[in-house]
């Protein structure tokens, strides 16, 4: 298990390791930057890089971990990859089911995929399942979504890169926060303002996560100065009467 800094979650765990570029949310992805780090290193977990790599050997860990958490599922990697078979997201899911003890948060790019798959795999409550929304270009993948029977359908507007106007029907949850890191882009106050109104218009929990290297001001400060205070207040709710064993 590795603990997570990550607000939301308590822990990460990845069965898969290593991803490609989809759309641009991807331009400046921390899992990248940090695997290539280690490229080439012998014996390091990341000794090939960000190349994706099926990890068959951490599977059960989950079911190891005996005391309940919450779990983001595949930080360094997106579990519905192409090039992720369909058998291995099926045991991936299955120790979900049966580690339901735990709530597992699966996060994809790829709702296309994630919606073909859906219908073979099971769909305990524990598993929270969510799509990458950075801008309205890519607001289909909330449509997909909406498709999924998971009892919990979320959406992570991070990085924020423009303006959304969402359709939150059959949404239960919705993160947003700006980029962090050397090259980050700045995220225009009233993008963040208008996800906060929305979800409160629907009735969806909305969580900020954080401003990113630039803070309220459009200044560029890092991300710890910067915070997550949002015009005087710190948004962190979740889905609430879900019965997923945490």
């Amino acid at each position: 298990m590795q603990r997570s800094a990550i607000e939301w979650t308590e822990a990460t765990w990845n069965p898969v390791t290593g991803c490609t570029q989809i759309s641009p949310g991807c331009a400046h992805c921390y899992a990248l930057t940090f695997a290539e780090r280690f490229r080439g290193v012998p014996g390091h977990p990341y000794e090939n890089g960000f190349d994706l790599q099926l990890r068959r050997e951490r599977l059960e860990q989950p079911l190891r971990w005996k005391k309940p958490r919450s779990i983001f599922v595949n930080s360094m990697s997106d579990l519905f990859h192409p090039d992720v078979p369909g058998a291995y997201i099926q045991q991936v899911f299955e120790v979900m089911e049966e580690a339901s003890h735990h709530r597992f948060q699966v996060l994809t790019k790829r709702s296309e995929r994630l919606g073909e798959l859906a219908p073979s795999l099971p769909w305990p409550s524990n598993v929270w399942m969510g799509v990458s929304v950075e801008n309205q270009r890519f607001a289909s993948r909330v449509d997909d979504l909406r498709e999924i029977p998971a009892k919990v359908r979320f959406l992570s507007c991070e990085p924020l890169l423009g303006a959304l106007d969402l359709d939150l029907h059959g949404i239960h949850w919705v993160i947003a926060g700006g980029e962090s890191g050397p090259r980050a882009r700045a995220m225009d106050p009233n993008w963040v303002r208008s996800v906060r109104d929305q979800c409160a218009g629907a009735g969806v929990p909305f969580f900020f996560k954080q401003w990113g290297a630039y803070d309220n001001m459009g200044r560029r400060v890092g991300k710890k100065q910067a915070g997550r205070c949002l015009d005087g207040n710190y948004f962190n709710a979740i889905p609430q009467g879900v019965d997923d064993g945490v």
